[in-house]
């Protein structure tokens, strides 16, 4: 696409992506209250593009169909050519997409996630000024969570109770492995291989050296699962030993060699046990910076977190491999809110500002940033956050959008 439709985002053999001054980003709507987020992140983030750049650059949006829209259009939830132009945007962004509990349609978020091989799932979590939390500190939280996104028990290989692969899978395990499953069991497989562990630890600690972070800490429940989250442990501290010798030391190096202090330009490597990590959380967040965790670890994890800065509504994310990205708000999609204009799109608008900084467009990424504190510093928000805030001026999903953008001045 050229011209006056804009221009493809390319990426050259270095994995680094050529933006264009006028890139073509696609962008799901997604489902329930994801069309009122959307139109209102869309404004803003289009807002602060012209603010940042005075016209020198624009995005030019392209819609992609998933979802509960996909299906009424196509009879499809996720028809191959979003699949497909997703690949040709290389960037993208979306909204909440539904997903049943239990039965019914696979969820769209992990499928994107596999087919796209977007293997890490990228959580910044860290509290905006202003937002109510349960926390007496929560400005001491100020994590980067990078979560496995193709492994592990979402990957997605399981059979229901009963049925005739379970029962295979069980005779298998209790005649040729001596292990014994109980009858009308449902089964799931878990795997985590040393490729996946050591290409998400790889991204982990190059983004810690990049934005210049203490740490990187891998949480995992090796203590238990010795050779799936045990082997995710000792994979990423090899991996670590091998690619990043002069950059990374252990705690026990730090210690010991260094009398507990890291080098300049180093990053600690940690390792937490998931239970415990969920404490340290608690109690001693400023200590951890960037976690590098299996795929359910990373699901609890980053949710937990988010809990402490003001919840879902305020937590950015962004799924990214090494040929796309697809950036997305974090939370469901409230569809007893949808059409109401109502809802927080604070969570789609920081994944906005997220994807900005994936273009290299930082300048833009901070003003977003910078006016949605100062709105909320304010007290003008919607009505999640008016109802947990004394003072506060509650408005509606786009009032809040009109407000961010009147705060987007440099």
């Amino acid at each position: 696409m050229t011209g006056n439709q804009g221009q493809w985002i390319t990426v050259d053999d270095q994995g680094r992506l050529c933006v264009p001054s006028r890139p073509v980003i696609g962008f799901i709507e997604g489902d329930g209250t994801g069309p009122d987020i959307w139109r209102a992140a869309q404004r803003v983030l289009d807002a602060a593009v012209r603010a940042a750049y005075q016209g020198s650059r624009e995005i030019v949006w392209k819609e992609l169909l998933a979802g509960e829209k996909a299906f009424a259009r196509t009879g499809q939830w996720l028809p191959d050519q979003t699949v497909e132009d997703i690949r040709k945007c290389v960037v993208a962004i979306k909204g909440p997409l539904t997903t049943p509990v239990g039965g019914g349609m696979r969820s769209l978020n992990v499928t994107l996630r596999q087919v796209l091989d977007l293997y890490a799932c990228v959580r910044p979590v860290r509290w905006v000024r202003g937002v109510p939390s349960p926390m007496k500190h929560p400005e001491r939280v100020n994590m980067v969570v990078f979560r496995e996104n193709t492994e592990d028990v979402y990957a997605g290989i399981e059979w229901p109770a009963g049925s005739r692969e379970a029962e295979k899978v069980r005779a298998f395990l209790c005649e040729e492995l001596g292990v014994c499953v109980r009858e009308q069991a449902g089964i799931g497989i878990k795997p985590i291989s040393r490729f996946g562990t050591e290409r998400l630890v790889r991204r982990a600690i190059r983004y810690a050296l990049q934005h210049g972070l203490p740490s990187v800490t891998l949480v995992h429940k090796g203590n238990i699962m010795k050779y799936t989250e045990g082997a995710f442990r000792q994979w990423g501290y090899e991996l670590a030993a091998r690619e990043f010798p002069d950059k990374t030391v252990t705690e026990e190096e730090l210690e010991n060699r260094w009398n507990g202090q890291a080098p300049q330009g180093t990053v600690v490597l940690k390792d937490r046990i998931a239970d415990a990590m969920f404490q340290q959380a608690l109690l001693r967040p400023e200590e951890y910076h960037v976690l590098a965790t299996p795929n359910l670890n990373g699901d609890y994890l980053s949710d937990a977190l988010a809990a402490q800065v003001g919840g879902l509504g305020m937590a950015p994310g962004a799924n990214i491999g090494d040929r796309c990205a697809l950036f997305e708000a974090t939370h469901g999609t409230a569809p007893k809110y949808a059409g109401l204009d109502k809802v927080n799109p604070s969570s789609v608008l920081l994944s906005g500002a997220m994807m900005l900084d994936h273009l290299g467009w930082n300048e833009a990424a901070r003003l977003v940033e910078r006016a949605l504190e100062r709105t909320v510093s304010d007290k003008i928000v919607t009505y999640d956050l008016a109802r947990m805030m004394d003072g506060a001026r509650e408005v509606k999903c786009s009032q809040f959008a009109d407000a961010v953008i009147e705060r987007l001045a440099p």
